[in-house]
């Protein structure tokens, strides 16, 4: 069983996507070995709206992990060992829909797993089977799309509900991916949204993701066509937005997990691992 925790542990974590690299101010550092080797980057802590919170950059400090080759496992399960329990995720996605433009914020809230070849689970061995029909926490997705939460700067409501498809990347769709995606009813494309969140639920963390739409994707509009440099530059001018609205749901947040059942994941199963609680670290100021 983990460790008991203490006050200065941080419960909440943002793990930030592309061109999110920075979140918190004064942060202290933390450098955590996981069994499954570091995380994208040393975990940043620090307050938001007086509480501690943990940072982590998906895809590292200088962007240097493509989405197939992030150590997904390690990242969630540093967070977990220095006391995170509850993880809000942005991420920047394609829009599968015409209604759903560049610039609007979306709470998914079902996921279709497109990827191949990502080691997606920490069940190595033995029958243990976790629970995913419903893929984010309710009590995350509540705060995210609550009125009181969306930042007072002319920005559009988060929307409540979508599902999103995950793709390998790093290439962006073909014209006739994107529209069979669209097919299916699938309004979000993205590349880092699994297994990022069922290993979360593995280990009886709270997960949602907060997807910023960065693109309609190929399929979705005459002659349209993804670029790097126009996803990047999307995402940026969303970052202050995006900021804001974590910071709201942070502060917003109650003090302890009592309107979800993800903590309750593992219940009934013996996983062949000991859940991580709270490990030795060695702190810095960065």
């Amino acid at each position: 069983m983990p460790s008991p925790r203490t006050h200065l542990s941080p419960d909440i974590a943002v793990i930030g996507g592309s061109g999110f690299y920075t979140f918190l101010d004064e942060p202290t550092e933390v450098a955590v070995t996981t069994p499954y080797g570091d995380p994208s980057a040393p975990i940043a802590t620090g307050l938001i709206a007086g509480r501690l919170v943990a940072f982590l950059p998906r895809h590292g400090v200088r962007h240097q992990f493509p989405p197939h080759q992030i150590n997904y496992r390690a990242n969630i399960w540093a967070l977990r060992s220095i006391g995170v329990r509850r993880i809000l995720a942005p991420c920047a996605v394609g829009s599968l829909r015409p209604d759903l433009g560049p610039g609007q914020l979306v709470a998914p809230d079902q996921l279709v797993d497109r990827t191949t070849g990502r080691c997606q689970t920490f069940m190595d061995e033995g029958a243990v089977h976790v629970s995913f029909a419903d893929p984010y926490c309710p009590e995350l997705r509540r705060a995210l799309t609550a009125d009181s939460a969306t930042p007072d700067t002319g920005a559009d409501p988060v929307v409540d509900g979508s599902t999103m498809v995950v793709i390998d990347g790093p290439r962006f769709s073909t014209r006739a991916e994107s529209q069979w995606y669209a097919a299916q009813g699938w309004a979000l494309v993205n590349m880092t949204g699994h297994p990022e969140a069922v290993l979360a639920r593995e280990l009886a963390m709270c997960y949602a993701p907060i997807a910023v739409v960065t693109d309609h994707d190929a399929g979705i509009a005459p002659g349209a066509e993804v670029r790097q440099r126009d996803v990047f530059a999307e995402f940026a001018h969303s970052i202050d937005t995006l900021r804001r609205l974590l910071t709201a749901v942070i502060a917003g947040l109650p003090q302890t997990r009592t309107n979800c059942r993800c903590g309750e994941t593992l219940d009934g199963l013996v996983p062949p691992f000991e859940l991580p609680g709270q490990p030795t670290t060695e702190t810095k100021q960065s």
